[in-house]
């Protein structure tokens, strides 16, 4: 099975109808997840995902609405008996982070408690973290407040190429990454340093001729049809709001 599931699609202030951004990709037993905001086992479980067989972790970036889930995430599959190893992806920037806020925790002092690997990202243009004949799994610096990455998603039953912003402004290496993808998800919180305009993630989709734009963290009080019709200003193909709990089926 090759699928991706939006478990999240808001800006950083959510609502009640949307979490804060992260996402599920699958390709076989390949089931990894993207950010970890809130509550994800909760999420996973909405989304008619067993936690338990989660293989693969990817924090873009240390901003809350991106990592502040990660204790209840480790300690509730701890207590839910989990027993194989959880590799974490991430810039050393943000594991070192991530590090530091398990430690307040004592989660080392947990008992029995399962592998955690943290494997550090280089800040170079397609950056491969992942290469299996499941899923290869490619990275690139974004134009963040911070160190960011985004990701780019190979499947190879499908042939498909998804590539996933996150939070960044346009600039050459996400450039570089969304090149001809088949899907593009892209972050479009506004055009305040950091971020991206809905118009400007439709300039993006333009200039490396993807076939379909996902908009996501997007601010929920601007109306949805303002922000498609921004992003189909440039862009011709297929232009769509990301929802919570919508799943893509690539196979």
């Amino acid at each position: 099975m090759e699928q991706v599931i939006f478990l999240g699609t808001s800006s950083a202030i959510s609502n009640e109808k949307q979490e804060n951004s992260h996402l599920f990709f699958q390709s076989g037993n390949r089931k990894i997840l993207v950010d970890c905001p809130g509550n994800p086992i909760s999420r996973m479980k909405e989304g008619k995902i067993n936690p338990l067989e989660l293989t693969e972790l990817i924090i873009t970036h240390f901003h809350p609405d991106h990592v502040s889930g990660l204790p209840l995430l480790l300690m509730d599959l701890w207590i839910m008996g989990r027993k194989n190893p959880l590799s974490i992806f991430g810039l050393k920037f943000t594991l070192d982070r991530a590090k530091a806020m398990m430690e307040l925790f004592d989660w080392q002092k947990w008992p029995d408690f399962f592998g955690v690997n943290f494997v550090e990202v280089d800040e170079t243009i397609n950056s491969p973290i992942i290469i299996s004949k499941e899923l290869n799994v490619l990275t690139a610096p974004g134009k963040h407040l911070i160190p960011s990455i985004g990701v780019k998603f190979e499947f190879p039953v499908s042939g498909k190429k998804i590539v996933y912003s996150s939070d960044t402004e346009p600039c050459e290496s996400i450039m570089a990454l969304v090149k001809n993808a088949d899907i593009l998800i892209h972050e479009s919180g506004g055009s305040g340093f950091g971020h991206t305009s809905a118009e400007n993630c439709g300039k993006i989709a333009l200039e490396a001729a993807v076939k379909q734009l996902y908009l996501i963290h997007y601010p929920g009080e601007i109306p949805e049809k303002d922000l498609l019709s921004q992003a189909t200003k440039y862009f011709a193909g297929d232009v769509f709001l990301a929802k919570d709990l919508l799943t893509i089926q690539l196979d």
